[in-house]
């Protein structure tokens, strides 16, 4: 069975860092696209990053110079390293794959999903 284990949120105040993690298992992260989402409560769920089984990486606008998105085979783990985080980074953050070579930004495609890690940030 595929699972995708993410973890690393919390408590944070505007300003500063946070570290998500995925840890995958039953696929190879190499193969897939891996893709982080996040969403508030009443909202729809939002893109957030994405990268692709070639190592291209994509970030939406709102996000884009403060949060770097990285793999690690040997773990088989992909991070999210959020930097400058705002009270509007506050939400859910989920972590998804698809079998795909390219980046994929259509929350649609993809197949597995992480279980999400709660994002506060606070003013």
């Amino acid at each position: 069975d595929v699972q995708l284990q993410a973890s690393g949120g919390g408590l944070v105040q505007a300003g500063g860092s946070l570290r998500l993690s995925c840890a995958a298992s039953g696929l190879t992260v190499d193969d897939y696209a891996i893709g982080w989402f996040r969403q508030v409560p009443g909202k729809e769920r939002e893109g957030v990053s994405c990268v692709s089984s070639d190592g291209s990486t994509y970030y939406a606008d709102s996000v884009k110079g403060r949060f770097t998105v990285s793999r690690d085979n040997a773990k088989n783990t992909l991070y999210l390293q959020m930097n400058s985080l705002k009270p509007e980074d506050t939400a859910v953050y989920y972590c998804a794959a698809t079998r795909r070579y390219t980046i994929v930004v259509n929350q649609h495609e993809y197949d597995y999903w992480g279980q999400g890690t709660l994002v506060t940030v606070s003013s």
